[in-house]
């Protein structure tokens, strides 16, 4: 077999079916990757850069030779590492007639490897894996080129269909009721690992970095793009905790139809003091504090005394008045926003029916 350096799309394709191996130092990896990738660093944080000072105060041929002496030991361990992650990927589908030690193994085995520009990480590796009996695939230009290729899907042309609502509305259950009867959704706050708000990250694992924010996103687009015209993505403002969503993208939703849930308060205020009013009160004061230049003096007063009190209902009616006022502005600042906005009326937050209040109405103009 030989080693074949594919193109970012063709890497992809390949990316359904078998592991992608990231061969960059785990610093690289952790702040961010092509999303489901394994991280198989051929150099630690503390190697690479000694070799990369070699490289530039030394010579290419020094940095080369001092390479070799960290990936001859790392040998033995990086075959049998790739092996567990084909062992396993194979029982996962269910195919345990192949061994570990069998050609045909290997050979169902296959594997794309990068590093940071499909240089000489990925090469020495693909080498190696090669010569055991896998076949290796590398990407062109490596994780370079990905991110390359991800900016790119921010500006392509998009059907988008945004719900929106009040705070309280139940957009995200909204928005899963949606994916369940097959129609294509990016669910933003999923990606980043908050809720919106002050009160976002409470409740949620920490968020990525932006860079992986934007690989995470990019890959969603790639692979729901085809398969129907619209898609479904909650109204968001540009910032989500402190993850920015990529201007060309936020345009396009700015841009696109709302679909707009009115609810009633009182729904809202209930369904959010049955979410949120057993999180941690001490979060939730830190979160109340957060915002008390913009909820005035005498509102953060009341709403960390109700807090103190235990009085969750009448400290959240405070927040979501605020939450309230601060979408309306929001919303009505938005260039041409009635000639795109259809408001649904709905009597209080059922994800089933209200989805068919907004999904009868366009499948008949459709």
């Amino acid at each position: 077999m030989a080693v074949d350096k594919i193109n970012i799309e063709d890497f992809l394709k390949l990316a359904n079916q078998y592991p992608v191996i990231d061969v960059r130092s785990p610093g690289e990896y952790i702040h961010a990757q092509i999303p489901g990738a394994y991280s198989l660093p051929l150099f630690n944080d503390e190697e690479r850069k000694v070799i990369g000072t070699a490289y530039k105060q030394q010579s290419r041929e020094t940095a080369i030779k001092m390479g070799l002496s960290f990936f001859g030991v790392k040998m033995k361990k990086l075959v049998e590492d790739v092996e567990e992650i084909i062992n396993n990927r194979l029982q996962t589908v269910g195919n345990t007639q192949l061994h570990i030690d069998n050609l045909a193994y290997r050979q169902a085995g296959c594997l794309l490897i990068h590093c940071w520009r499909g240089g000489m990480r990925s090469g020495a590796v693909a080498w190696l894996l090669d010569m055991y009996g896998f076949k290796v695939y590398t990407l062109a230009g490596g994780y370079k080129a990905f991110r390359t290729w991800a900016l790119q899907q921010f500006n392509k042309a998009y059907n988008f269909k945004i719900l929106g609502g009040y705070t309280g509305s139940g957009k995200t259950l909204l928005l899963q009721e949606f994916k369940r009867k097959g129609y294509p959704v990016i669910d933003l706050e999923n990606l980043a690992n908050h809720k919106g708000s002050a009160f976002g990250a409470i409740g949620e694992k920490p968020q990525p970095t932006q860079e992986m924010f934007e690989n995470l996103l990019a890959m969603k687009l790639n692979e729901i793009r085809n398969k129907k015209n619209e898609i479904w993505i909650e109204d968001e403002s540009q910032r989500i905790g402190k993850l920015i969503i990529p201007n060309s993208f936020w345009e396009k939703m700015r841009t696109s139809p709302v679909y707009f849930l009115e609810i009633p308060f009182e729904e809202r205020l209930n369904y959010l003091v049955n979410t949120y009013g057993n999180f941690d009160s001490d979060k939730l004061q830190e979160s109340i504090e957060r915002i008390q230049k913009r909820l005035g003096g005498l509102e953060t007063k009341n709403a960390l005394q109700f807090l103190k009190d235990d009085n969750i209902i009448e400290c959240f009616r405070i927040l979501l008045s605020y939450y309230d006022k601060l979408y309306t502005k929001s919303l009505h600042n938005r260039e041409n926003i009635y000639s795109i906005l259809n408001k649904i009326h709905c009597d209080d937050i059922n994800s089933e029916k209200n989805a068919q209040k907004i999904l009868l109405p366009i499948t008949v103009e459709q």
